[in-house]
């Protein structure tokens, strides 16, 4: 299983920004996939899911209506679409096969918000 996230970078609080994270390697179709990340100095926390169905989780309180879950099942590949971004949004982004599960995980994207 290979995971890789993209879409990070540097952007202005209050900006927004699209990780995508493409799996391959998987067997079986939809597979359930997470988003976590990690602040400097801090865990791991998770972000978003999303289940085989495409039901859809979001874990930070913080981040309640900024973040949206989606995917694409034909490209195996999930969304993180992040909007009024703030500077405590600054971490590592990792994207997880299994909802909050950190068995497999990619190498993440660093998002930095800052001015």
């Amino acid at each position: 299983v290979q995971l890789v996230e993209s879409g990070g970078g540097l952007v202005q609080p209050g900006g927004s920004l699209r990780l995508t994270c493409a799996a391959s390697g998987i067997t079986g179709s939809n597979p359930a996939m997470s988003w976590a990340r990690r602040a400097p100095g801090k865990g791991l926390e998770w972000v978003s899911g999303i289940d085989e169905g495409g039901n859809r989780y979001y874990a930070q309180i913080s981040m309640k209506g900024r973040v949206i879950i989606s995917r694409d099942n034909a490209k195996n590949t999930i969304y993180l679409q992040m909007n009024s971004l703030k500077p405590e949004d600054t971490a590592l982004y990792y994207c997880a096969l299994g909802v909050y599960n950190s068995t497999n995980m990619g190498q993440g994207t660093q998002v930095t918000v800052s001015s």
